[in-house]
């Protein structure tokens, strides 16, 4: 059974570019956000409004939850008028936030018991990839599942892979954001250090891209650092929150980490000089503070865009041989 109509609840920073893409590729869009206003340019663009969930999920084939945390998604979920009280049979529901593995198996129980089926699906490779449908997803469910929803998957993203159950593409989403964030942190350590001796931050940033050190957050964020606008479209809270769930995995298999209670230490302190909703790139201040240097050169973008035309979507098989 092919899926038509998408319903898409969160139209924030990843999810309202997310969104873009389904109505880019011409599937029937519903939206829902608590800001109506964030609603306004998809309704002018041919999209419709739910007025709850369960309209949503009664209307829709599949239904897309792209929130801050997954107690929002839960209670969205769990409402009264929420997803799971207007879910069916052949509903799929795709779980797109970044979120904590226990919780959307728990949730993925409950869409199960409505004859429905749920896709751990986030995402992975920047705001800027979003917008243009080249991000990467990673998607936890039965492979029938996987199949069924492999088309609308592949307008949503280029590099889409199967992680096996539902859970293990959650698990492995705050894995990957834990070591972008340890990535960050050295990326500011390099560059002030580079400034305190004395050299060419523009030179530095070349010298690294094009050595071994370089990395992909080297390759964005660094840009936007160097920029002063630090603009990612992501804050420093939800930094926390993802580096807090790769903790307690961790935790929860017994694992004696040792950079990773260093990463909390640090956003803890950025997060009580700046502020929560602090842009997380500026966790550079903390050694700009510290000093007293400016991490600045010219000639650098003030925000990432994917300058990469839009590419069909394939699937990426891991090697088990």
């Amino acid at each position: 059974m092919s899926i038509e109509t998408i319903g898409f609840i969160g139209l924030g920073n990843v999810g309202s570019k997310l969104a873009g893409s389904l109505l880019r590729n011409g599937y029937g869009l519903t939206v829902r956000d608590l800001d109506r206003t964030r609603a306004d340019r998809f309704v002018v663009g041919g999209a419709s409004w739910a007025d709850s969930p369960r309209e949503m999920a009664e209307t829709c084939d599949m239904v897309v939850t792209c929130l801050p945390s997954p107690a929002a998604c839960s209670a969205v979920m769990e409402a009264e008028d929420g997803l799971l009280s207007g879910m069916g049979a052949g509903t799929v529901w795709a779980e797109m936030s970044t979120t904590d593995s226990a919780e959307v198996r728990r949730m993925a129980e409950l869409v199960r018991a409505r004859g429905a089926e749920p896709i751990d699906c986030p995402v992975s490779g920047g705001c800027h990839r979003a917008d243009t449908g080249n991000i990467s997803i990673f998607a936890g469910c039965s492979r029938t599942t996987f199949d069924r929803a492999f088309p609308v998957l592949t307008a949503l993203g280029r590099r889409i892979l199967h992680t096996g159950d539902v859970g293990t593409a959650s698990m492995l989403k705050v894995l990957t954001n834990y070591l972008a964030t340890a990535n960050l942190v050295s990326v500011c350590e390099a560059l002030v250090t580079a400034k305190a001796a004395g050299l060419d931050l523009a030179t530095t940033y070349e010298a690294v891209a094009i050595s071994s050190g370089t990395s992909f957050v080297h390759e964005t964020e660094g840009q936007v650092i160097l920029n002063g606008s630090r603009d990612i479209s992501f804050t420093m809270d939800l930094v926390q929150k993802d580096i807090g769930l790769f903790q307690a995995l961790a935790d929860q298999h017994g694992i004696p980490l040792e950079i990773s209670p260093l990463l909390t230490t640090i956003f803890a302190d950025g997060i009580a000089r700046y502020g929560e909703r602090e842009l997380s790139p500026n966790i550079v201040r903390r050694l700009e503070d510290a000093t007293g240097l400016e991490i600045l050169a010219p000639g650098f973008p003030a925000e990432m865009i994917d300058d990469e035309p839009e590419e069909a979507g394939y699937e990426v098989i891991a090697n088990r041989s």
